[in-house]
């Protein structure tokens, strides 16, 4: 089931440097990894891409039509435990200590008189999530921003003392990044790509950058599901990578245990029979199974904040480890079921139109939009035999995306939404693209970001000489849709 390909010379070579062996080499039951796809699917569960490694082999991966082997993911708070890499590491090389202040390294920034709790918060605090906050500063809240987030970091009230409440915060994560920058000179990106990233073979990766001129330790790492893997492949191996040391073992243990009555570690999140994970909203996941030289790299979308803790986990932990059963035979019929399977979910989903356009819904259609809070005054449809291209005009910003009529189209696109992204612009973003006709006055639009977890669906409906323009998405930290905006033709 390896979209990579075997290492025994049976398929491509894979490009990760991974080697692949089939599940029952490994001790893996192909039959109850089965039952766990099974169950995901009977529960709705929109997964992207798995992939399973065991004792040094990827033993089974699928990846769901159109995300590939190669395609790089938004992976949200995964970030959070790379960035605990950094701080390990820097640590390591005495750069600063757990029990450092805050304040101290921020003197510019920090309040002149920061009173006494927040004084009093150190740089273990900001990893375990006890920094005195009272409410969780999201990502998707600071990223629209253009001013200091050290600066905004410091306005927060701290209302109670650090290290004693738990409350989940990516603001804490990019001061870890920001304290990284300020003692090392480099940017958290990198500092990590030397020490972690070029050793576990990653390439391609991108992060994000915030105003100070810092990467988000939070969130904004893009990489593949496989990088993901590599994360979990290195702790489950103790820090240890093809016989070079990268992180301590102390480190590990220290960071992957519970240091709140939550579960949470040093941006780690423990779980149970010693397992421990990386989480990523809307369903990026990645879950550690030290006892049994496991790791398991999810990506997918499900909606809600605790898509993670509250979906993917549980059903994650009713199945494994029990799949490590180390008594395996004769499954090689389960195993050619898997493959089979993975080869089915890969394949293109048709596009087919329910309904044939009205006469006259051809060619280039142009309407004036009534005012709307989207700031859009004009949208142009372009529709030829095969392909719909939009238009939108929003001030000085221009708006567009080639889709496939009847087919899948992939582009690149500017359609910015960041109200149902979760901050995210997606400007200049990977797009796989359909249009459909529904209904004789009905056309619906498909906009798959391949590197996100989002799928948006545009609904134009045509009213005469008026069209109604609709958008929502599949999966958001905010609102899942918005307001419905009306335009006049001027030109068809």
């Amino acid at each position: 089931m390896s979209k990579g390909g075997r290492s025994d010379g049976t398929g491509p070579v894979p490009t990760d440097g991974l080697p692949r062996a089939r599940p029952a080499e490994v001790g893996i039951d192909a039959r109850l990894l089965e039952s766990f796809l099974d169950a995901m699917a009977a529960d709705g569960i929109d997964l992207h891409s798995l992939v399973l490694h065991r004792k040094g082999h990827v033993a089974a991966e699928m990846y769901w039509w159109p995300y590939g082997p190669q395609r790089p993911r938004v992976m949200h708070s995964v970030a959070k435990s790379f960035t605990a890499c950094a701080i390990g590491m820097a640590l390591e090389e005495n750069r600063f200590a757990l029990s450092d202040k805050v304040v101290g390294f921020f003197p510019e920034y920090a309040p002149a008189n920061p009173g006494e709790s927040l004084a009093a918060m150190t740089v273990e605090d900001l990893l375990t999530m006890r920094t005195g906050h009272a409410e969780e500063t999201s990502g998707s809240r600071w990223r629209g921003l253009r001013s200091s987030w050290i600066a905004e970091f410091f306005k927060i009230p701290v209302v109670h003392r650090p290290g004693t409440v738990y409350k989940y915060t990516s603001a804490a994560s990019y001061m870890l990044s920001a304290i990284l920058t300020r003692t090392s000179g480099e940017k958290l990106h990198d500092y990590l790509r030397p020490r972690l990233f070029e050793p576990l073979g990653i390439s391609g990766e991108t992060w994000d950058m915030g105003p100070d001129g810092i990467n988000p330790g939070g969130n904004g790492l893009t990489c593949r599901t496989v990088d993901m893997l590599k994360l979990g492949i290195l702790h489950a191996q103790k820090g240890v990578w093809q016989g070079k040391r990268l992180l301590s073992e102390h480190w590990i243990d220290t960071a992957t245990r519970a240091h709140t009555k939550e579960g949470y570690g040093y941006h780690w999140m423990s779980g149970p029979r010693r397992t421990f994970c990386a989480m990523g909203v809307f369903g990026q996941l990645l879950v550690v199974f030290p006892d049994h030289e496991a790791a398991l790299a999810l990506t997918g979308a499900v909606n809600g904040i605790n898509a993670c803790t509250g979906t993917l986990l549980p059903r994650v932990h009713r199945h494994f480890p029990a799949i490590f059963t180390g008594h395996v035979s004769d499954q090689r019929a389960a195993e050619e079921h898997l493959e089979a399977r993975a080869r089915g979910v890969a394949a293109s989903a048709p596009v087919t139109a329910s309904a044939a356009a009205r006469d006259g819904r051809r060619g280039l259609l142009e309407y004036r939009m009534e005012p709307n809070p989207l700031g859009v005054s004009a949208l142009r449809l372009d529709l030829t035999a095969d392909t719909c291209t939009l238009r939108m005009d929003a001030g000085e910003d221009e708006q567009i995306i080639v889709m496939g009529l009847g087919r899948w189209l992939e582009g690149e696109a500017s359609v910015p939404a960041p109200e149902l992204h979760h901050g995210y612009e997606m400007r200049r973003a990977r797009v796989v693209a359909s249009a459909r006709w529904t209904g004789s006055d009905t056309l619906e639009m498909t906009w798959i970001f391949v590197e996100s977890a989002f799928r948006d669906t545009v609904i134009c409906r045509f009213e005469g000489e008026r069209i109604r323009y609709s958008r929502s998405v599949n999966v958001n930290s905010g609102a899942l849709s918005q307001p419905v905006m009306v335009g006049h033709l001027t030109r068809s």
